[in-house]
């Protein structure tokens, strides 16, 4: 009996133990299944994988064998802009810029539009610039066999060093190049001396202007050899395109300032003495030119001039220099034909658009001009020259507080003619002397009364309104005494003062024309008819 009882406790005693046991195992087995799915939950995703390299044949600047982008812009940010590269071959850091230009996008063909100049998410754009702002270690990107870099050639760009032989050197490079971009890169500012582009190259070259060229820093600065009447010239060349979301800068301060300028000598006076001043960028005797979308400013005399030049396409470029800069035309042309302005904003200190000898077939559009001194044909006939100008077309554009809108300007004694002349859909704010023809135009006191002068007729104004400022007629057409000119119409113009009273009587002198529609002010001053002394008189049409 006592053997039964202790058999029977040693029975509890293991089957206890037995139960812990297994109670324990249990429990460890459910414990570790939790921590195991807590671990699951917690594992992040893998890592994305490094940025390929890029294609050795592109080399990240988006431009294939035709001369367009290789593959459409995906929206991204400027942190995906393939040509941020840095000396670790990994994307370097963009710096917050703004205008940057199209690089790395590939440049458009010629009579493509512009590239945007303000985007909103500034790509590097292959400028080696890190997130300081500073230039980062990495050589400069490579580009396909015809962009031709001006850093490749030892330009710098810091705005110091001289780098017109790397500009000379890659622009010769690029001349021999079909479809050849000359590339000046955003970020760096290069300076170059007086210069001659010499033509003729290879079709469709592009001057692609991203960065900042500047001249010498005014008179004293300028190299004794160079010729002080222009900066950048291109000489004989042929389908070739100045582009860029850049900026040319005149550095036109210390030249307005000469003594020799308008009430710059002593006690306000004008001096005598030599007082030539560069041209910023000319075309001589070259064809089927594109300029668009630079900006010049601050140029010491002109900002564009094109001699002697045909088929020429202006598009979206942006001038600026003060008001009272002196001379600084917008845009000057002279022995011109196939011309066309479009699309351009042109604030200034003489004409927005001047119009000189030997120009046909012109047709200027959109064009937002002022502060200046509008946009003018002439002044012509100048030392008793011969001067022709026909078939131009001036429409849908605004002139703003300006000495003069749409204006016709000849000097006494010239000959030649002026005709077929449309002004047309033009919006005047605040223009002194909204319309006028002055054919005894003349810059001093000293001018003499001569016979002989430039013929003006067949002028159309039409659809003419805003306001004028009233210290001088909303129209003025002050011609020859001997020479009249005729068949001025004038259809839709509307102009009111900017302030005070009504200028009621516009100014006529030999003046031959009539009205298509009544006008504000009313024009009672155009004789009818044919003038009787043009019937005795041989005239020069041209």
């Amino acid at each position: 009996m006592a053997f039964s009882g202790l058999s029977l406790l040693i029975f509890c005693i293991s089957f206890v133990c037995f139960f812990f046991s297994s109670e324990a195992r249990r429990h460890h087995h459910v414990k570790h299944k939790h921590t195991h799915h807590h671990n699951i939950s917690e594992i992040s995703e893998p890592p994305s994988p490094p940025p390929q390299p890029a294609d050795p044949s592109n080399d990240g600047n988006a431009y294939n064998s035709t001369y367009a982008p290789s593959h459409p812009p995906e929206a991204s940010s400027s942190s995906d802009d393939e040509n941020a590269y840095n000396s670790t071959g990994s994307p370097s850091p963009s710096p917050e810029i703004t205008h940057p230009p199209n690089h790395g996008r590939g440049y458009p063909p010629l009579g493509a539009p512009p590239p945007s100049l303000e985007p909103s998410n500034p790509p590097n754009n292959g400028d080696d610039y890190n997130s300081t702002g500073a230039p980062s270690p990495s050589p400069s990107p490579a580009y396909p066999a015809n962009v031709f870099d001006v850093r490749k050639f030892g330009a710098v760009g810091d705005g110091i060093k001289d780098d017109t032989a790397a500009f000379k050197m890659a622009w010769d490079s690029a001349c021999q190049e079909d479809s050849a971009v000359l590339l000046v890169p955003y970020g760096f500012s290069f300076m170059i001396q007086s210069t001659i582009f010499t033509g003729p190259c290879q079709g469709g070259l592009v001057f692609q202007v991203d960065g900042t060229v500047m001249p010498p820093d005014g008179p004293d600065s300028w190299a004794q050899k160079n010729s002080k009447r222009q900066w950048l010239v291109f000489y004989r060349v042929n389908e070739m395109a100045l582009q860029g979301g850049g900026v040319i800068d005149g550095r036109g301060q210390k030249w307005w300032d000469l003594p020799c300028k308008p009430h710059k000598g002593t006690n306000g006076t004008t001096m005598a003495g030599p007082c030539d001043s560069p041209i910023a960028i000319r075309f001589f005797m070259s064809s089927n030119l594109t300029v668009k979308g630079i900006r010049v400013k601050d140029s010491p005399q002109f900002n564009f001039r094109f001699d002697n030049c045909r088929n020429v396409h202006v598009e979206s470029i942006h001038i600026t220099a003060p008001a009272l800069s002196p001379n600084t035309d917008g845009i000057h042309i002279e022995n011109a034909n196939d011309v066309k302005i479009y699309n351009s904003v042109i604030s200034n200190g003489d004409d927005c658009v001047s119009i000189g000898s030997g120009c046909y077939d012109v047709d200027i559009r959109n064009i937002t001009c002022g502060p200046g001194h509008g946009i003018s044909i002439g002044s012509l006939g100048n030392h008793n020259s011969r001067a022709c100008v026909s078939n131009i077309t001036v429409r849908d554009s605004v002139i703003k507080a300006s000495n003069n809108g749409v204006r016709i300007k000849t000097w006494q004694g010239g000959s030649g003619a002026v005709s077929g002349i449309t002004f047309s859909n033009i919006h005047m704010n605040n223009v002194r002397n909204p319309i006028i023809i002055d054919q005894f135009y003349c810059l001093s006191k000293g001018c003499t009364n001569q016979t002989s002068a430039v013929y003006v007729s067949d002028i159309l104004y039409e659809n003419i309104k805003g306001t004028y400022d009233v210290r001088s007629p909303p129209m003025h057409f002050a011609c020859s005494d001997s020479v009249p000119c005729t068949n001025l119409t004038l259809s839709d113009v509307e102009l009111l003062p900017a302030k005070g009273e009504f200028v009621l009587d516009p100014y006529c002198w030999n003046a031959y024309g009539d009205l298509q529609t009544l006008t504000i002010p009313p024009v009672s001053c155009l004789m009818e008819g044919v003038p009787r002394s043009l019937l005795n008189n041989d005239i020069d049409h041209c």
